[in-house]
């Protein structure tokens, strides 16, 4: 099972430098886990820098792959590992649902970089103006 993190998500639906690598897990639908939390970050993040129509369409094809919720239990873990390696919340949460669910976490994220079960790319610098 993969899980792709907030930033592979806005990678690929704003067709970033990494975009093809996060399509490996994102078009495998079967194999696709999605945390409450990326719905979240990519729904606002998405209207922030255009607009709700496409941040719906985004969550739609986000929503191909199983979504998991939120638990007690995730809850909990997430609080564990914020605290063992130093995460932002939502981060955490985000791990915690992969690791209940045995999936690798695909992301550009550098808070995730050095955890177990994650597959990283370096984020490609920005784009000159």
């Amino acid at each position: 099972m993969n899980l792709v993190d907030t930033s592979g998500w806005i990678e690929y639906f704003f067709e970033g430098g990494n975009a093809a690598f996060f399509s490996q897990a994102i078009e495998n639908t079967d194999e696709l886990v999605i945390s409450v939390v990326c719905i979240y970050e990519v729904f606002k993040k998405v209207n922030l820098v255009s607009d709700e129509s496409k941040a719906l369409r985004s969550v739609a094809q986000m929503k191909q792959g199983i979504v998991i919720d939120v638990s007690q239990e995730i809850a909990m873990k997430a609080a564990l590992l914020s605290i063992e390696n130093r995460l932002p919340m939502a981060d955490s949460m985000i791990y915690a649902t992969a690791l209940s669910e045995k999936a690798r976490v695909w992301t550009q994220d550098a808070h995730f970089e050095h955890l177990q079960g994650v597959k990283y790319i370096e984020k490609p610098p920005p784009e000159p103006s």
